[in-house]
């Protein structure tokens, strides 16, 4: 069906003659391949009488425009038809990420072993380190915070907040109660920029109010005094008519900016309501780090706008961080099958989801063949398969000073840590710096320059805390 290489046969009519005229909109794409495709590249998309669609040596170009271009059209001179008179675009869309997922997966082979650890030491991007545990906890661990004493605060989905001083945890006590089902439950913890003076933690939780089967995202801060939360203040909730029964796309994560707080919520499962501004579904929110709505939200004199609306049109971010020289703010964000996401997040900003996404839904069905429309901004970066990005971070420090202001990617599906490289606003490499330590969560740049990331165990309610440390004068430099 589709040509990377000369070595091509004639097979243009015998492909018509298969070719499954029927729109298959709704069709699982892996049963339109091998229905119409696997005949000449192969049930494993590794080649046959046509050439294979997972090595990477593409002659036409192996973007997702090109693919899919080759597929609409055809390339007659080597005796493959088009297909868009037989396929409808959604098929074909998904088509092209289900190609993109396989070839991915062949590649992710190759490189296990290129990541791997000599001697317990990791190179990779130009630094060699080392991987520490720190400790082993309970549940499923979702974000680190660190204070000024370079101590840390570790959430628990499950509800537990705990603090992490010289290898002992202390679980802090009296938290809110939180909505913990599904993807629900205890989310960010964020520390204020003057914590010093003021003492404010932050935290982000699916809380339920009058209805216990529904719940929505909840900002709230609070002080820790003598291993208890006191003080708290809630910053952003929901009446209970907009929450959402679905155990889906809570978001969240924290950024401080100025007296500002920025966090993300998730579409709920309920992808259609990323686009209205009446609810909170989908939506990155600016609000004081008092709670105070900023005069000067883009959507603050807009009818029936929740007024602390910052950007729309997203799936469910859960990364988030400041950019240390031009203080944008980037964001990850989750796609369905296929489709995750960097988006630099300007207000006012529409990011498209679910009219344009570069995903489709798990089963293997068309979301939409829209990728790009006008007045909906396109992401800086998307992973096809998806990779379930979660937190992000940038490097500062003197630990991997060849990684200073790139940013750090953590996902959890391809257990992989990412190294993002910009020119302006522009992503122009991305690097796997680790791969198959397990589920990574959350990424986070300690005071001391070490990188520590927050891991899950496959398939079990368990984590850890990992420190990456620099390696100097390694065999592997």
């Amino acid at each position: 069906m589709l040509f990377k290489n000369t070595s091509i046969l004639p097979l243009g009519l015998a492909v018509l003659g298969a070719l499954n005229v029927t729109t298959a909109g709704a069709q699982d794409v892996e049963a339109i391949y091998q229905q119409n495709c696997a005949a000449c590249h192969g049930k494993n998309l590794q080649g046959g009488s046509g050439s294979s669609l997972v090595d990477g040596k593409w002659i036409v170009g192996g973007s997702t425009e090109d693919i899919t271009r080759v597929i609409q059209d055809g390339l007659p001179d080597r005796g493959m038809p088009p297909w868009k008179g037989g396929l409808s675009a959604e098929a074909i869309r998904g088509l092209v990420i289900y190609i993109q997922e396989q070839e991915q997966a062949y590649q992710s082979e190759q490189l296990d072993s290129k990541l791997a650890a000599t001697s317990g030491v990791f190179s990779a991007q130009g630094e060699t380190f080392e991987l520490q545990t720190l400790a082993e906890l309970d549940g499923v661990l979702w974000s680190l915070a660190f204070l000024p004493d370079g101590s840390a605060l570790i959430t628990a989905r499950e509800g537990q907040l705990w603090h992490y001083r010289d290898g002992a945890l202390t679980e802090i006590e009296g938290l809110p109660e939180v909505w913990a089902r599904g993807q629900g439950g205890l989310l960010e913890v964020g520390v204020h920029p003057d914590y010093s003076e003021n003492g404010w933690v932050y935290l982000s939780f699916s809380q339920s109010t009058d209805r216990e089967d529904a719940a929505m995202t909840a900002v709230v801060r609070g002080r820790i005094k003598e291993g208890q939360w006191r003080e708290q203040q809630t910053l952003f909730s929901t009446d209970a008519d907009l929450h959402s029964t679905s155990r889906s796309h809570f978001g969240s994560r924290f950024v401080f900016d100025q007296g500002y707080l920025f966090f993300g919520i998730g579409d709920r499962g309920q992808k259609a309501l990323a686009q209205d501004l009446s609810r909170p579904n989908g939506k990155m929110f600016r609000i004081h780090d008092d709670g105070r709505i900023p005069k000067d939200n883009p959507f603050v004199d807009t009818k029936k706008a929740l007024p602390e609306i910052w950007s729309y049109g997203h799936r469910n971010p859960q990364g988030m961080a400041k950019h240390p020289q031009t203080g944008q703010l980037w964001a990850s964000e989750h796609g369905p099958r296929g489709g995750d996401e960097i988006n630099l997040v300007e207000p006012g900003v529409n990011y498209g989801w679910p009219v344009i996404t570069y995903g489709m839904n798990y089963d293997g069905t068309p979301i939409t063949s829209l990728t790009k429309k006008a007045g909906m901004a396109q992401p800086k970066l998307y992973w096809v398969p998806s990779i379930a990005v979660a937190g992000i971070d940038f490097y500062q420090g003197g630990a991997f000073s060849g990684w200073q202001n790139r940013m750090l990617v953590a996902g959890m599906a391809s257990e992989e840590l990412h190294l993002i490289t910009l020119d302006g606003t522009e992503i122009v490499a991305d690097d796997i710096i680790l791969k198959g330590q397990g589920r990574i969560r959350d990424v986070n740049v300690g005071p001391d320059g070490h990188i520590y990331l927050l891991l899950n165990f496959r398939g079990e309610d368990k984590g850890r805390i990992v420190r990456m440390s620099p390696v100097k004068g390694s065999d592997t430099d």
